[in-house]
């Protein structure tokens, strides 16, 4: 299939916020992101794709009653903070919500050294 190599440019740009100043492309990070979606196949990745962005998970939600820690950055170009964490969050019984101003959806790959310790907090808590 000669569409599935392109998909270096989601990496590249806008996922991981490559596209914003003042980052700074790394390439490791795209190869990693286009080896994991070279292992699966197209249909099971639009699928998955499928289910998780037309499924309302609302009732699930509430039903969760285990600590949650939600975490979003501000800059999230895929998946925007208004129509995600904005609205799980509260639908959560114990939720955490940590809001990470200025990154971006690979939040947790980029920025490890802001995102571990608040990780860490709440496994500890």
């Amino acid at each position: 299939m000669t569409v599935r190599p392109s998909y270096r440019d989601v990496p590249s740009g806008p996922f991981y916020g490559f596209n914003r100043a003042p980052a700074t492309l790394q390439e490791g990070v795209v190869a990693n992101w286009w080896r994991q979606g070279m292992m699966g196949g197209a249909k099971a990745h639009y699928d998955c794709i499928k289910a998780f962005s037309e499924t309302d998970f609302t009732e699930d939600l509430k039903a969760i009653t285990v600590p949650t820690l939600v975490m979003h950055g501000t800059d999230d170009q895929i998946v925007p903070i208004g129509a995600s964490a904005r609205l799980s969050a509260p639908l959560l019984r114990n939720a955490q919500t940590k809001i990470y101003d200025g990154l971006g959806h690979g939040l947790c790959t980029i920025n490890p050294d802001v995102v571990n310790p608040d990780l860490l907090a709440f496994i500890r808590s």
